[in-house]
């Protein structure tokens, strides 16, 4: 199937950004000059479900130096830039099936356009390639080497597809790698949720009651930032272990019903479904900005809203103001999608360098181990883990001890006591 863009000329202008992103992203670099040598996915057919980014780019352009041939789709009708699918397309020889803004049945065009190369890797972000082919395309399903899941929210329907016995390839959750969920989801998030909200209001955080709903680790990452720009963060979360660690690092925790009539600024990072409902949008005072930084669009009751207005207007780009039936108004961010990648530029790449080095090596270990992995979801083998983390210090310049044998030993052993 022929591409799927919204204008190849665009391409010049990609081209430059993916470049000035690659400029930051060393050990992807390293890992491209590596599969350039070694060919590891020669013959592979990859597809992804990707944000189609300027790192996305480049993780593309490590694949296909590696052998592969690539299809692309855009895992968020938001989150793509119309300028570096172009240039995808054009400078890598990738498939790519990318509209920014497109509709619901576009974007599930857009997913069979990259399953149109009958592919052995699935590379997810948010699961929905691969529920398409377990739900649609089961005639593909055979030629399926493995793949990989870039995301939490795509990993937990991963993990449900296993439990009911429906997942028919091994999926190695990437997400859960310490190189991926301690700095892409933290930092990542944390800068480019905050990144879209200023660029989408020019509004001041400091001194405003910013509300984040959810507290794993992109939860994290927003309160963090939120603070650093003077923000007085509430936190609302239903896991235990996470309110206790939310209060030991000094936030108020509030449940939303209650935090949903003092914040000034509310973020969505829980993973589920109906964090903000309807309820909590006409108690908010007057003039709140909502906003997701979640997956799926599903975390604020968008369409509640939408009905229960009785007037919208777009007051900004990425900005629209809905009036409701009390006079009070509430201004959701990027349609409830996610912000960051909406409003913004997404995950800087310095930062998706490891994200998607541990991907690429993923990948790497997903085709020299086929057929010997079980249809279910697997960990990042931790030997990647250390091996991006041990580039990405030596691109900083930072040094650090290593374990003399006698520690190894020690480590590994059990007789010596006090």
């Amino acid at each position: 199937m022929e591409s799927m863009l919204k204008d190849r000329s665009l391409a010049p202008e990609g081209r430059l950004k993916i470049e000035f992103a690659g400029r930051t992203m060393p050990v992807l670099d390293a890992v491209r000059a590596e599969f350039e040598a070694a060919q590891p996915l020669k013959g592979m057919r990859i597809a992804g479900c990707l944000h189609v980014t300027t790192e996305t780019a480049n993780l593309v352009r490590a694949l296909v130096a590696g052998g592969a041939e690539v299809s692309v789709a855009a895992s968020n009708p938001l989150s793509t830039k119309d300028d570096v699918a172009a240039a995808i397309a054009e400078d890598f020889g990738a498939h790519v099936y990318a509209i920014r803004g497109c509709d619901r049945d576009t974007y599930y065009k857009q997913i069979e356009g990259a399953l149109s190369i009958n592919p052995t890797v699935i590379v997810d972000d948010g699961a929905d390639l691969t529920t398409t082919l377990h739900k649609t395309r089961t005639d593909l399903l055979d030629d399926v080497v493995g793949g990989t899941e870039v995301t939490s929210t795509g990993v937990l329907r991963l993990r449900n597809m296993a439990r009911d016995g429906a997942l028919r390839y091994p999926m190695v959750a990437l997400n859960d790698a310490d190189t991926k969920h301690l700095f892409d989801n933290r930092y990542g998030t944390g800068q480019n949720t905050i990144d879209g909200i200023l660029r989408a209001t020019n509004r001041l955080l400091a001194g405003s009651v910013f509300v984040v709903v959810g507290y794993g680790w992109c939860g994290r990452g927003v309160a963090m930032r939120a603070r650093g720009m003077g923000a007085r963060v509430v936190v609302c979360e239903v896991d235990p272990l996470k309110v206790l660690e939310a209060v030991m690092e000094g936030y108020e925790v509030l449940p939303i019903a209650e935090a949903a009539r003092i914040g000034d600024f509310f973020v969505t990072v829980t993973g589920n479904r109906d964090a903000i409902t309807l309820e909590h949008l006409e108690s908010m005072k007057s003039g709140a900005i909502v906003c997701n930084s979640g997956h799926f669009d599903l975390e604020i009751q968008v369409e509640p809203l939408r009905a229960r207005a009785v007037s919208a207007r777009e007051v900004r780009d990425n900005a629209v103001e809905y009036v409701l039936p009390s006079g009070r108004n509430v201004v959701l961010l990027a349609e409830g999608r996610l912000v960051g990648q909406a409003a913004a530029e997404a995950h800087p790449s310095a930062v998706m360098d490891m994200t998607f080095s541990t991907q690429a090596l993923a990948i790497e270990h997903l085709v020299a181990n086929e057929g010997t992995l079980e249809a279910g979801v697997h960990s990042v083998p931790r030997d990647i883990d250390d091996r991006v983390a041990r580039h990405k210090l030596a691109a900083l310049g930072v040094r650090h001890d290593d374990l003399s044998d006698e520690q190894r030993d020690y480590l590994s052993s059990w007789e010596l006591g006090t």
